[in-house]
């Protein structure tokens, strides 16, 4: 449930709703706006005389959420979510990309990499150091070598760093290193993971599962969120479905409805949805015309030798012609890249 506070209310009243809920039982989760401040309360309900909260000082009316993700919900919070990546905001009028190599191989190549998505005006670098694979044979990630490598990356282009963590073992090591901690699809219902990059401040960019409903997607937000960590990116990368002519089906319907439900900020990887290079562009801008924040976008300055997802990564060059072809789309519907 939400608790309303009046706009005269002191900070001292808050504190003695917070408090009293505490006692109750109920996790607290303040925000703090510019005319008026609403508590969202999550626990039992059953444990709340309501009539009792409702006369504390301060109280101007308790709202009850019905949508089973609480905090992740329009109910909660109703303007849009802005995620802040050290000064890069992802949710705002701006179209933020994400653009790097699947896999970090070697320093030369992520190098290189880098300096051209930066030139083409990407404003985070991806990359993976720990790689869950469906075969235990394929190359599994360089690990605490590949984030020094990208550590080097981010001190040379000025790029922030978006990277995956695939177990509870290794939060501390890639949260060390990266600015976005990513959890990907196969983990979206990892649940004691999603705990775990709770428990830290760094903001968590969460791909949709395989088969993932929309509301289950949500709900694996929900459990970071309450942990205590707001600063939550949803992306879309397709779902599994019969067709096999791309390697997922992209779900661009995801985008809206997402808007509707949450105040959180969606956008979507082109590339793990088709897994073919050559429909990226279209995808792209088929996203920000329907209203993703963002892009993830795999580039490899060469493909053909890439040990990870080289048939959907894009050459430097077609990536740059890409951003140029997207800022057209994003000026047509009101926003910028």
């Amino acid at each position: 449930m939400i608790i309303v506070m009046s706009q005269s209310a002191s900070r001292e009243d808050i504190n003695n709703v917070e408090r009293k809920l505490s006692q109750l039982g109920f996790r607290t989760h303040p925000i703090f706006g510019d005319i008026k401040t609403v508590i969202g309360a999550i626990g039992d309900k059953r444990l709340l005389n309501t009539q009792e909260i409702s006369t504390m000082p301060g109280v101007e009316s308790i709202v009850p959420i019905m949508k089973p993700y609480k905090l992740t919900s329009r109910e909660f919070k109703q303007t849009p979510t802005i995620v802040n990546v050290g000064g890069v905001e992802i949710g705002g009028d701006k179209i933020v990309v994400m653009a790097g190599p699947c896999a970090i191989e070697n320093k030369e190549i992520y190098i290189d990499t880098a300096k051209k998505v930066k030139e083409a005006g990407a404003d985070i670098l991806r990359g993976g150091a720990f790689k869950p694979r469906t075969s235990p044979y394929s190359f599994q990630g360089l690990e605490e070598d590949g984030l020094k490598i990208m550590a080097e990356a981010r001190e040379i282009t000025g790029l922030k760093l978006v990277t995956e963590v695939v177990d509870t073992r290794d939060v501390e090591l890639v949260a060390s290193y990266t600015d976005i901690i990513q959890i990907g699809a196969r983990n979206m219902q990892n649940f004691r993971l999603l705990k775990e990059v709770g428990l830290y401040k760094k903001p968590v960019l969460l791909k949709r599962g395989l088969s993932a409903t929309i509301e289950e997607w949500l709900m694996a937000a929900e459990y970071i969120i309450s942990e205590g960590n707001q600063n939550v990116i949803l992306c879309e990368r397709g779902i599994r479905t019969f067709e096999t002519a791309t390697r997922n089906t992209i779900d661009l319907s995801a985008i809206p409805v997402v808007k509707e439900f949450s105040h959180l900020p969606v956008i979507v990887d082109p590339s793990h949805a088709t897994g073919t290079w050559k429909y990226v562009s279209a995808l792209s801008k088929g996203a920000v015309a329907t209203g993703a924040d963002g892009l993830i976008i795999e580039v490899h300055s060469d493909p053909n030798c890439a040990l990870c997802d080289g048939p959907q990564s894009l050459k430097p060059s077609k990536f740059s012609q890409v951003m140029e072809e997207l800022r057209k789309v994003a000026e047509a519907v009101g926003r910028t890249l």
